[in-house]
């Protein structure tokens, strides 16, 4: 394989293209050790170092110290991890390799996200945050199943109750441009049209005062 580019990345980095295709990110220090230069050939001893020990640690570690600072779905890390410049195989040994030790955990972090939000995000909205997260929806559903194993539950009436009071709602009296701005809200905020309509349209004073 021939070095057909190196090109900067910033002052200790650099991505190196062998014939013609983007290979890896290396420090300055490593293109030194490898002795690569544009319009070299890379020995095959050389590469497989570098893909099958020097890209990998750096991967791992690089993994390791981002989870150290906040919990990541596998989709995001994936993300962070792909800015390092680092080849698929070695992501995919990166991921697996943390997920091993279950620092990453996507149905541990659905769980821990719907504990956290159970009070003041609705199902819906909770389903679609983790989805935008990149989290299986199979993975979503087992969460949620596991959570209400578990005796759990939410109360959309008393979601809808608290955001009554909280934005000085009052359905009993409220106006019908008053009731569609709030079932409008309501709806962006994940609620089912049918329980809306029965806090906002219902009159339903005993239950949604």
């Amino acid at each position: 394989m021939i070095v057909t580019g190196i090109t900067a990345i910033t002052k200790s980095r650099s991505k190196v293209f062998l014939d013609g295709e983007f290979a890896f990110v290396l420090y300055k220090g490593e293109l030194r050790r490898f002795h690569l230069q544009e319009g070299s050939e890379i020995s095959q001893r050389a590469y497989e170092e570098i893909m099958k020990e020097v890209l990998p640690k750096r991967a791992k570690l690089r993994a390791m110290n981002l989870l150290t600072k906040t919990d990541y779905t596998t989709a995001k890390l994936r993300e962070k991890l792909m800015e390092g410049g680092y080849p698929e195989m070695i992501l995919q040994e990166a991921l697996d390799y943390v997920a091993s030790f279950h620092y990453v955990d996507d149905l541990r972090y659905a769980m821990d996200y719907i504990e956290c939000h159970r009070e003041n995000k609705t199902r819906r909205r909770i389903e679609q945050d983790l989805s935008a997260r990149g989290i299986d929806r199979g993975v979503i559903a087992q969460a949620f199943s596991e959570w209400e194993q578990a005796g759990n539950a939410q109360d959309e009436a008393q979601m809808i109750r608290e955001l009554f009071r909280k934005r000085g709602f009052d359905p009993d009296n409220a106006s019908l441009s008053e009731r569609r701005k709030e079932y409008a809200f309501l709806l962006r905020k994940g609620f089912s049209a049918e329980r809306v309509g029965a806090a906002v349209f219902g009159g339903l004073a005993e239950e949604f005062s």
